[in-house]
């Protein structure tokens, strides 16, 4: 029976409540443990299609007659077109349409950062419409662009309110302190690079527009298009089969989909329009930069008494607040805690999310100041983090659905403990320490996701949503899920998957929310089938359904008798066994979380400042694992990225023109397999027993938050340096290793 429930649902960090139907017959959770399939290693079912080249992702689109756009974007951080003449362009050899400000939404005569739309050509190949761009003729009027944080402060820029938290007696806290630390950590701003550019490919068949894209949310990209463009929701197809990469920065249409929509509109002819890398590293979001004040205090004994933070995260031109504060006001037991948080408006690229946005942030920071407090303190790291646990949610007083960050902690204790070896091995120059950091993040996800299962009379199995997987495994993860209900070998299901018109909704492959989101949909259409196996198999052979199972591709009972599932699904021929199945709601009164610590040894030059990151020890609880391998990918994947942006990586604006000066991946310094350390990863695997028939929850995204943070407390357990601004390049270790030599020559005097 069906049941309307209100339910919350969480997604980087954003509440909404949300109606979804339920049944009242809900699946019970697995045993804890690897089973048949679900919990056990799995190559990707699409590995040899992606490494053969075979998979086709949106740039492989190629359909009759297609046209090739390039958009006219803003050189300037702040202007306003005089006036622009487009004609010139039409006269271009093989231009078919130009549009303008006053033809579509996007385009704008008021550009307020660099990059934003301005115009766009739609011609037979990319180097006619480029060469029709250069022929628009534009008078620009010149404004000064606001660039200067204090500045936007004082004119109140902002793009959302000032966000305030507070609980308890901040000030009264810290009367009650032993040590006080106070510090300001910087963070900068960091681009998304993903293999695959920004694009979109848009056809109109009849009064349906088809759209093919790169996305990490097909349902989000055609309720946007339909909203642009007047249409019912059900005459905007969107695809993406496959993706080659997001992060985060493509959870919407974009100007190009839109482009590229109303080119196609003009001309009856489909029409791609791609960002390109240049377009790529100025106008596809970026992480934000922020400027953290923190204040943090504590008794003798390690408990912390208060923590006032305040956090300018810069947003640029537009975006949303990320939950930067989250870490402050979540991750320990404290009872005094106050954050400010300014959404600080900007003449620059607008920001989007980025893996655990705003988490990973005010990670680096709260991490960081524990650390130096943890050192007035004289007491150890590990144990200052153990002593402030949190047995249940700060802000409210929820219990946490499962939490198994103690586990974390217990497990990373010799790894900790190499410390002391690690130490051992400075020589000359070259200084070895060993730091550690705490990670929180969301990953729970929500309802509604949906999914149907198809069993065929040759008993193969197809899972049909229309999800997304951006790169990350999730098509695997799914085939797992629905082999292990089905009791078949995960060679018999085929995944489909990545079309709006061919498949049921799936929520936003975003926040760490695929898996806990879409798999206990897919796994109750399974259940669904396999139910009616039973049913038909107790008719068929006059048994019982409940002396029935499903394994080893066969249908079981319980008194010895056992039969291959086609001789039961053969029955039907050409008919099929159809499922269907929703995720349901999360759990009442609880807080979902993911957990995890990590522990990084690094040498440090202190002569040069150069930096090696020799190890990383990651330990994570993220409920039921599906997919150990490809869960240990993740792991890695996000501490590469991370190490990225503790060393290397930085988007660099012109400060008196706001121009963005590392356009190219030669200005912009991605990690490199030099650049990548040994790994050693370990999952606690244990299902949250709330949180729906799976128990499972994301890993996209906590793998990435506290690499940084473990980075900089290894720098300063090496070298006494307190490294406070990201990312950590020769110069900001040689400035830091200044200080510290500063501070030891003033104590001395003293």
């Amino acid at each position: 029976m069906a049941r309307l429930i209100k339910t919350e649902k969480e997604v980087e960090g954003r509440y909404t409540e949300q109606w979804v139907v339920v049944e009242e017959d809900a699946l019970e959770q697995w045993p804890e443990g690897p089973l048949q399939t679900v919990g056990r290693p799995a190559t990707r079912v699409d590995g040899l299609a992606r490494a053969r080249g075979e998979a086709r992702y949106t740039q492989d689109i190629r359909l009759p007659g297609m046209l090739h756009a390039a958009v006219l974007r803003s050189p300037h951080a702040r202007a306003r077109v005089k006036q622009v003449d487009l004609a010139p362009a039409r006269g271009v050899l093989g231009v078919r349409e130009v549009i303008g400000p006053d033809d579509l939404a996007v385009l704008t005569d008021e550009p307020n950062y660099e990059g934003q739309a301005i115009a766009a050509v739609a011609a037979d190949t990319n180097g006619q419409a480029r060469a029709a761009l250069d022929a628009i003729s534009i008078e620009w009027e010149l404004l000064e662009p606001l660039l200067d944080v204090d500045q936007a402060l004082r004119q109140e820029s902002y793009v959302d309110d000032p966000k305030r938290y507070e609980r308890g007696d901040v000030e009264r806290g810290f009367a009650e302190a032993d040590a006080i630390v106070e510090a300001e950590y910087r963070t900068q701003s960091v681009l998304h690079n993903a293999l695959e550019t920004h694009q979109s490919v848009c056809e109109w068949e009849g009064d349906t527009l088809v759209v093919y894209t790169s996305t990490q949310f097909l349902w989000g990209v055609r309720d946007e298009v339909a909203g642009a463009f007047d249409l019912p929701k059900d005459k905007v197809r969107v695809i993406c089969r496959f993706m080659g990469g997001g992060f985060g920065a493509k959870g919407s249409a974009g100007d190009y989909t839109l482009i590229a929509a109303e080119l196609a509109r003009r001309t009856g002819r489909p029409v791609h329009c791609r960002l390109d890398r240049r377009e790529e590293n100025v106008n596809s979001g970026n992480r934000n930069p922020t400027i953290q004040k923190l204040r943090l205090g504590a008794r003798a004994d390690g408990t912390l008494t208060a923590i006032d933070a305040e956090y300018q995260c810069l947003l640029g031109w537009d975006g949303w607040l990320p939950p930067t504060a989250g870490p402050a006001q979540m991750l320990y037991a404290c009872d005094h805690v106050r954050t400010l948080e300014y959404a600080v408006r900007l003449n620059a690229p607008p920001m989007d999310a980025f893996r655990a946005p705003g988490f990973v942030e005010g990670t680096f920071g709260l991490e960081c100041a524990l650390d130096e407090l943890a050192a007035k303190l004289d007491l150890d790291p590990l144990e200052l983090r153990r002593r402030n646990h949190a047995d249940h949610d700060p802000m409210d007083e929820r219990p946490f659905s499962g939490k198994e960050l103690m586990e974390c902690y217990r497990r990373a204790e010799p790894h900790w403990e190499r410390r002391h070896e690690v130490r051992a091995r400075s020589e000359g120059p070259w200084k070895h320490g060993v730091g550690i950091a705490t990670q929180l993040w969301y990953g729970g996800g929500g309802p509604p996701s949906y999914a149907w299962v198809r069993l065929s009379g040759d008993g193969t199995a197809t899972v049909l949503t229309a999800m997304q997987d951006i790169g990350t495994g999730t098509r695997t993860a799914m085939a797992q899920i629905a082999a292990e209900e089905l009791g078949l070998p995960i060679e018999r299901v085929t995944v489909e998957l990545g079309d709006t018109a061919h498949g049921p909704y799936a929520t936003v492959s975003g926040g760490s929310s695929t898996t806990p989101s879409v798999g206990p949909a897919v796994r109750a259409a399974a259940g669904d089938v396999a139910r009616q196996v039973r049913e038909i198999a107790a008719q068929r052979f006059d048994l019982e359904e409940r002396v029935l199972s499903l394994a080893d591709g066969k249908v079981n009972s319980a008194d010895g008798g056992s039969w291959p599932i086609e001789e039961i699904t053969g029955l039907l021929e050409d008919g099929q066994i159809l499922g269907n199945g929703a995720r349901g709601p999360n759990p009442a009164g609880m807080r979902v979380m993911t957990y995890g610590i990590q522990v990084a040894e690094v040498a440090v030059d202190i002569e040069t400042g150069e930096i090696m990151v020799e190890r990383i020890y990651a330990v994570h609880d993220v409920g039921r694992v599906i997919n150990p391998l490809g869960a240990e990918s993740q792991i890695e994947g996000g501490i590469i990225q991370a190490i990225g942006h503790s060393l290397s990586e930085q988007r660099l604006l012109d400060p008196q023109s706001g121009k963005v000066l590392t356009r190219t991946l030669d200005a912009y310094k991605l990690p490199t397999i030099a650049d990548v350390p040994e790994i050693v990863s370990e999952l606690i695997d244990v299902p949250d027993a709330h949180l729906t028939n799976l128990g499972s929850k994301g890993l996209g995204e906590p793998p990435i938050v506290p690499t940084a943070a473990a980075i900089t407390n290894a720098i300063r357990d090496a070298t006494g340096a307190d490294v406070r601004s990201l990312p950590i390049t020769r110069e900001e270790i040689l400035h830091a290793l200044r200080q510290a030599r500063d501070r030891e020559a003033t104590k001395v005097v003293a």
